[in-house]
């Protein structure tokens, strides 16, 4: 709890735009340079595991990366508006999910060779889930990231910004697929196969840096153990 709040208060620097307070180190940055080099858009895939804020921030206001954000703007409503007004050129960059515009305006973001930033490792009522090993336990992933991805043909890159204490932040990226395709006739298992291989990486993270973890309930609730 002390790593999320310091996260939290973290963000109100970053958001105030006082990176000199920062050592933050890339890894695998030319994976995103390569990408805008390219000129298509992608699924840039992150997850609770740190700071998503610290992307966000730097991408948007530092580095002037094209970067909108798949967000549910109902959840957190005090201090997202808190946020926005610390730094409004961020709440330009949400795309509100569940409205019947938010595909629309994915696709004509990718077309635009835009960066489309979501977390892919927490369920919410709505969504249609994937059964993946995590951490030695079986338990429920969003198939969303995924199906959104193989309906968009575009590549997949994964994020992680992970705290490692004090000021310092380490940015790491992977390139998960350069398109994601399924098959009619197993759609589901095509979908479960590379929700797997995201929460394949995000284990890797979560054990380099546990205390980064920051899904506050009973991850495994529906394991019989």
């Amino acid at each position: 709890m002390h790593c999320f709040a310091a996260t939290i208060l973290d963000r109100v620097y970053l958001l105030a735009g006082q990176f000199a307070h920062f050592d933050i180190q890339v890894h695998n940055g030319q994976v995103i340079l390569d990408q805008l080099d390219s000129g298509q858009g992608c699924i840039l895939l992150g997850s609770h595991l740190g700071s998503f804020e610290v992307l966000r921030v730097l991408g948007v206001t530092y580095r002037r990366f094209p970067l909108k954000v798949l967000m549910n703007i109902d959840h957190n409503r005090g201090i997202s508006r808190f946020m926005d007004n610390l730094n409004p050129e961020m709440a330009n960059t949400i795309i509100p999910i569940g409205g019947p515009e938010t595909l629309l305006r994915v696709k004509e973001n990718l077309d635009q060779g835009v960066l489309i930033g979501m977390l892919g490792d927490r369920v919410v009522t709505s969504d249609k889930i994937s059964r993946c090993r995590f951490l030695g336990r079986e338990t429920d992933f969003p198939e969303g990231p995924m199906l959104l991805a193989s309906l968009m043909q575009c590549p997949v890159i994964l994020f992680f910004g992970l705290y490692r204490g004090g000021n310092r932040y380490e940015v790491h990226f992977e390139r998960l697929a350069e398109v994601i395709t399924t098959n009619r006739r197993r759609r589901q298992e095509d979908l479960r196969y590379w929700t797997q291989r995201y929460v394949d990486r995000l284990e890797y993270y979560a054990r380099s840096a546990p205390y980064n973890w920051f899904n506050f309930y009973n991850y495994w609730d529906k394991d019989d153990g």
